[in-house]
């Protein structure tokens, strides 16, 4: 059996709003049942992809250790996330890297570049001396295109977005972690460096033997960056499978409609089929029983309104949870 570098196990968070001051209190499942895997080995980039509110930062933030789960498990080589923080914080630390949507929020406005780099070095003593520290800096960023004379010197502000997501990469590639979780990480940085950015990422897979947990909203981004697809709809998975098996042919209807909405650049073929989908209510939004899909499906029975779909296993590499495969 092949050793896994992360599983997640029917991993549920549930979040409690509200009831203070004697008000009654509300609970929000914001993720339910949720597994997949990355196996250990071969690096592989794996796209979490879902709209806003679909529990993909939630996912990110309890394969971090950043937020408890309610139940389930989240295993990183073989022990708990919890375990590795109690037991060894430093190895998880240094395995297991971030990059956030917000770049203008990941830096210490008051540190230059060199010393924001340098301290990830000194954290996690990967030089003896800082000459040595250095070096090590340079090499790095020169491998990801940055130019050192360029950004060495400067503050995060004077920085553009791209290229503090960028010297996030130069971060990772320095410290060589085994898993990073790259939530958004090209969302507010202009279009034509997400490119650059991307490639970086590609790059970093291939050099240190980096795997990647990329969580993204857009289709197109994560077929063209990532072997694998994981789609969340609604805090539960949907579908699963390699990224263009996915993209060129979805098996679930909310993944259909996803691969649908993706932008057509050619204004001769924009308008030849629009996608028509009724609106949901607050109320329909998360169902508490029955397919997540099931207000906006097209081939909705009841069935699909009163039980759960289990997630199948359709072949090559595949699985669906939709009662259409079962």
């Amino acid at each position: 059996m092949q050793q896994k570098l992360l599983e997640l196990k029917n991993v549920t968070k549930i979040y409690r709003v509200g009831g203070g001051l004697g008000l009654r209190a509300r609970y929000i499942t914001a993720v339910k049942n949720v597994t997949f895997s990355i196996p250990e080995g071969e690096p592989l980039i794996v796209a979490l992809v879902g709209e806003s509110g679909s529990g993909k930062t939630t996912i990110a933030r309890m394969v971090l250790g950043l937020t408890d789960i309610t139940s389930g498990e989240i295993l990183y080589r073989g022990k708990s996330v919890a375990e590795w923080l109690k037991e060894d914080p430093f190895t998880f630390r240094k395995e297991v890297q971030a990059i956030f949507q917000d770049p203008y929020s990941a830096y210490n406005p008051f540190y230059r570049v060199e010393r924001i780099l340098y301290l990830a070095i000194k954290k996690f003593k990967l030089a003896s001396s800082k000459e040595e520290a250095e070096e090590m800096i340079i090499k790095a960023m020169k491998a990801l295109g940055l130019r050192p004379e360029d950004l060495l010197g400067r503050y995060p502000h004077q920085l553009s977005g791209g290229e503090r997501q960028r010297l996030m990469l130069v971060r990772a590639l320095l410290i060589k972690p085994r898993l990073l979780v790259a939530d958004e990480p090209v969302s507010m940085i202009d279009a034509s460096l997400r490119a650059v950015f991307l490639n970086n990422l590609l790059q970093l897979k291939k050099e240190i033997n980096m795997s990647c947990l990329y969580i993204t909203h857009d289709l197109n981004i994560a077929n063209y960056v990532s072997d694998r697809m994981v789609v969340l709809c609604n805090g539960r998975v949907v579908e699963e499978g390699p990224s263009h098996m996915i993209f060129e042919e979805p098996l679930h209807p909310y993944t259909d409609l996803l691969v649908k909405a993706v932008p057509i650049p050619d204004p001769r073929r924009r308008w030849k089929s629009r996608i028509s989908i009724k609106a949901e209510t607050l109320r329909e939004v998360r169902p508490e029983r029955g397919c997540p899909f099931q207000h906006r499906c097209p081939h909705v029975t009841d069935r699909c309104r009163t039980q759960d779909p289990p997630i199948v296993d359709v072949g090559s590499g595949r699985k669906v949870a939709c009662f259409l495969y079962t």
